[in-house]
């Protein structure tokens, strides 16, 4: 299995998309996901943002770093607003040239659409062929994210992948959302999911709200179990943390958490 150690970029949160490589470049951090803040903090530089894109993958580069995964717009309205739409293929292309493969994306939710069922299925399935037929000059892979009251299994997703009928549509597992949700075991999820599970959210929580926690603090999540699930289906993707949980201290502290998450990423990997 090749799950290598990334992180998400606003875990350093104070400053610039170019800060926080600087920070990760001090822990020895190759990999990062590219938060959607610093996606959109990007894109509102120029308005060539494929040139914006390539001048941070060489910035990335300088340092040592490089951004494989990133979530896009949040949150999308995909199936409401066309504008959405142009957004997401200029920040997709924006990705692609960064070197991203994997962009994370939540459909519209059925709250924000105020409706349920196969009207609320029918409107995201519709508006990700859309998406996915303007970015198919671009290398890369949109991954829908489960989410708490929509799309929390694994089933619903592998649904909508199959009616949009795309390779370039796969998944992304949020350790911390199904953990709250209970729509299915994180084994269930992974094993199921199988060949179009591309990208992770690892994070923990207490099992009643998303806390962003990282693991063997006092959440519940069984990491081990996750491991073994992903070796299973050989799971390439990055091994990316996401846990603003534990941004909120001084960076100093901040880059100790870092080797203690690769105290854990070693111990899991072992």
């Amino acid at each position: 299995m090749k799950a290598p150690f990334c992180i998400w970029s606003k875990y350093y949160r104070d400053g610039s998309a170019e800060d926080a490589v600087l920070e990760f470049a001090k822990d020895g951090v190759e990999y990062i996901e590219l938060a959607h803040e610093h996606g959109a903090e990007l894109l509102e530089r120029r308005d060539d943002h494929v040139e914006t894109g390539r001048t941070f993958a060489a910035f990335l580069a300088t340092h040592g770093l490089r951004a494989r995964q990133g979530h896009l717009r949040f949150p999308a309205r995909i199936a409401s607003d066309p504008a959405v739409i142009d957004y997401l293929v200029r920040q997709i292309e924006l990705y692609a040239a960064i070197g991203i493969r994997c962009a994370v994306l939540h459909t519209e939710s059925k709250a924000e659409m105020k409706m349920d069922g196969e009207e609320w299925l029918s409107r995201n399935v519709e508006a990700l062929r859309t998406l996915l037929s303007r970015v198919e000059h671009v290398d890369i892979t949109i991954c829908l994210e489960n989410m708490r009251s929509y799309n929390e299994s694994v089933e619903i997703l592998l649904e909508i992948i199959d009616r949009v009928g795309s390779p370039k549509l796969g998944i992304c597992l949020d350790t911390g959302h199904l953990n709250n949700t209970h729509a299915n075991t994180h084994r269930e999820f992974i094993l199921k999911a199988g060949k179009h599970l591309k990208a992770l959210h690892i994070a923990d929580n207490e099992g009643e709200r998303d806390q962003h926690m990282m693991p063997f603090g006092r959440g519940n999540v069984d990491f081990e179990a996750v491991v073994a699930a992903l070796r299973e289906i050989d799971y390439e993707g990055m091994f990316n943390y996401e846990i603003p949980g534990e941004s909120g201290c001084p960076n100093p502290v901040r880059h100790a958490k870092v080797a203690y998450l690769r105290a854990g990423y070693a111990y899991l990997m072992r």
